[in-house]
């Protein structure tokens, strides 16, 4: 009689057998998993966000692939390197998906200054990754993006390593890349940056989305206008958006667990 799979998402915690810098890095990872699901940008079990470990090892962290993200924990997370290879995984048939190493290790290894990477399908995010013009600065949260973002042409599922070149390539050296006919990529030097990144991402393709559905003449600031904007958003004007707003993220997503059945995101 054939084995049934382990599908189980109950996990037994690792907090004593990593170290504790590994630790945290596993917390506030499954933490940024749980407000991308609260602020509704996930896509069933699909997706992935990776953090590098602290150490001279180039290891990441990543999901199960199979797991809701609002049920991701810090013990669940799977360790691999930069190539894919398993470096540790929780007792499990769930499995690392090959589409999450070739995104996300492409850009870990291409970017030292990056130690988080988030990537999107969400309905607005695809739906601007679809249009020809690409992000329209009608807003100013879309206008912190103006000069700062890339694009990457659409070349099916990302299952090839030829393709990391070219997605290395067309992100550069900014921190926000829409990939066009699929969705939304933002990395940072944090987790905290990172997700803020893509939230403000992600409501400016909103933004846009019902924007355009109005039928109506959108207005476009000036030149010099965009420009400033969009300096003054950027890391080391003004300050690392992200880092502040964190700590309520993290309140907000302790009040959620007082009436969660799902796993804390910290055990």
């Amino acid at each position: 009689m054939d084995k049934l799979p382990n599908y189980q998402a109950d996990f037994r915690s690792i907090r004593d057998e990593v170290s504790a810098a590994e630790w945290q890095a596993r917390v506030e990872l499954a933490a940024c998993y749980r407000l991308i699901d609260y602020y509704g940008m996930t896509d069933l079990t699909y997706n992935h966000i990776t953090v590098r470990v602290p150490g001279p090892e180039h290891h990441i962290l990543i999901n199960l692939y199979g797991l809701l993200y609002k049920e991701i924990t810090a013990s669940s997370l799977a360790k691999i390197d930069l190539d894919g290879n398993i470096v540790c995984k929780p007792d499990t048939d769930y499995y690392v998906n090959k589409a999450g190493y070739i995104i996300h290790g492409a850009i870990h290894r291409a970017r030292p200054d990056v130690r988080c990477v988030i990537h999107t399908h969400t309905r607005a995010g695809m739906a601007v990754a679809a249009m020809k013009c690409g992000l329209l600065p009608i807003s100013q949260t879309s206008i912190r993006f103006e000069g700062h973002i890339g694009y990457h042409d659409y070349e099916g599922p990302a299952v090839e390593r030829e393709e990391q070149e070219r997605l290395v390539r067309d992100l550069g050296s900014h921190n926000a890349l829409i990939l066009r006919s699929h969705g939304l990529l933002t990395c940072g030097p944090s987790i905290p940056e990172a997700f803020n990144l893509m939230y403000q991402l992600e409501l400016a393709c909103r933004t846009q989305v019902d924007a355009m559905a109005a039928r109506t003449d959108l207005v476009l600031p000036s030149k010099e206008t965009l420009a400033t904007t969009a300096h003054l958003y950027q890391p080391g004007t003004r300050r690392p958006y992200g880092i502040l707003e964190w700590p309520a993220m993290l309140r907000l997503l302790d009040a959620e667990q007082k009436n969660s059945a799902f796993p804390p995101y910290s055990s």
